[in-house]
C-alpha cells in the first residue's frame, strides 16, 4: 500500500502531478484510490462522491470614461457601465431562471448519475435546500429536490463573486469610469475547460454595446470529474461497511464544488477504482468562518475506510 500526503489542494494542487509522474512507475498499476476531501449528504450513512463539477473564473471589465463625471452632466450621454455589465451577463445567463445560455457549457448527465440522484434525493428530502442558511422567507431557485441536487452537481451555474470600480455607499454622484465583475461558472464532468472558457470570452467580448472597452480574460479554470462505474466487489463492500457502522445503507451522489487532482488522477489511472468520500454534510459550512466537523461521524467514517480497504487486499 502506498500512502500519499497532499498538502495544496486549496491552493490547486500545483506540486501534485509532479509527484505522481515521479512515483507511478515504482507503483505499478494503480488498481485503487481512495480520496478524502469530500462531502457527505446527511451524518447518518456511508456516502461515495460519484462526479465533481468544475470551474471557471473570469474577469470581465467595462470602461466607458477616461475619467469621472458628474451624473447630472453625463447621465443620458454616457451609457453606465455597470448597465452594459448587466447586459453582457444576459448574454450567457438567462436573468429571470440562472439557466446558462452558452452550449458549450453543458454535458449530457449519465442515466446512473441520474438515478443515483433521485435516489439521494429521496433520502435527504428537505435538507437538500433546507442546510443552507437562506434569508427570512428567501427560497430555492426550485421547489423539486431530485432537480435541485441535479442542478447543484451536473449543470452550469454562474456567481457573480467580486467586483472592482464600485465604491461604497459614501460615493458621490459621479459617473464611473468602469465596472470590473469576478465571475465563477461552475460546469459539469465531460466538459472542457479551455474550450468553455473561449466560448465564455467569446460571448461577452463581441460586438459591446455602444462600443464601449470591454476585456474578459480567464484567471482559473478546473475540468470536472466523473467516477467510473463501481466493480460489484466495491458495491458490495461500501454497503456492508455502511450497514455495519451506520445501520444504513451507502449512497452515491455529485458534489458541486470542485476537486482539482481528482480528474487528474483519473486520467492517470484509467483502470482504477475511486471511493471518493469526506466529512463535509448539512451545516459544516466549508471555507465559511464556522466551518466544523461532524466528530462521531468522522470516527464512523474511519472505520468505514478501513473497512473498504481491508475488502480490497482480501479481493485482491
Amino acid at each position: 500500500m502506498f500512502l500519499l500526503v497532499e498538502a495544496c489542494e486549496e491552493s490547486g494542487s500545483p506540486d501534485l502531478p509532479f509527484w505522481i509522474d515521479r512515483i507511478t512507475p515504482q507503483l505499478g498499476n494503480i488498481g485503487f484510490v481512495i480520496c478524502l476531501d469530500s462531502g457527505c449528504g446527511n451524518y447518518e450513512q456511508f456516502w461515495l462522491t460519484t462526479s465533481l463539477r468544475g470551474v471557471l473564473s473570469f474577469v470581465l471589465k467595462v470602461q466607458v470614461l477616461e475619467e469621472g463625471v458628474h451624473s447630472g452632466s453625463g447621465s443620458g450621454i454616457i451609457p453606465d457601465s455597470f448597465r452594459i455589465a448587466r447586459n453582457l451577463l444576459d448574454r450567457i445567463e438567462d436573468s429571470n431562471t440562472g439557466t446558462i445560455l452558452v452550449r458549450e457549457l453543458f454535458a449530457e448527465v449519465p442515466r446512473k448519475r441520474v438515478e443515483e440522484s433521485t435516489e439521494s434525493s429521496e433520502t435527504l428530502g428537505d435538507t437538500i435546500h433546507n442546510e443552507f442558511p437562506f434569508h427570512q422567507k428567501c427560497r430555492p431557485v426550485l421547489n423539486n429536490n431530485s432537480h435541485l441536487l441535479l442542478a447543484k452537481t451536473w449543470e452550469p451555474k454562474l456567481a457573480v463573486v467580486g467586483c472592482d470600480g464600485i465604491p461604497d455607499l459614501k460615493g458621490g454622484n459621479v459617473l464611473r469610469t468602469f465596472s470590473t465583475l469576478k465571475l465563477s461558472i461552475r460546469i459539469p464532468p465531460g466538459v472542457d475547460k479551455d474550450r468553455a472558457g473561449k466560448a465564455v470570452i467569446d460571448t461577452l467580448t463581441k460586438d459591446p454595446p455602444y462600443d464601449a472597452g470591454v476585456t474578459c480574460s480567464m484567471v482559473a479554470g478546473a475540468n470536472g470529474w466523473s467516477s467510473p462505474i463501481l466493480d460489484q466487489w466495491l458495491e458490495d463492500s461500501v454497503n456492508r461497511a455502511s450497514n455495519t457502522f451506520y445501520s444504513k445503507p451507502c449512497r452515491s451522489y455529485g458534489e458541486g464544488g470542485t476537486i482539482p487532482f481528482m480528474n487528474m488522477l483519473g486520467v492517470k489511472f484509467p483502470q482504477a477504482q475511486f471511493v471518493i468520500t469526506g466529512l463535509l454534510g448539512p451545516k459544516s459550512n466549508a471555507h465559511g468562518p464556522n466551518e466544523f466537523l461532524h466528530i462521531d461521524y468522522a470516527k464512523n467514517l474511519n472505520c468505514a475506510v478501513s473497512f473498504v480497504l481491508y475488502d480490497y487486499f482480501n479481493h485482491h
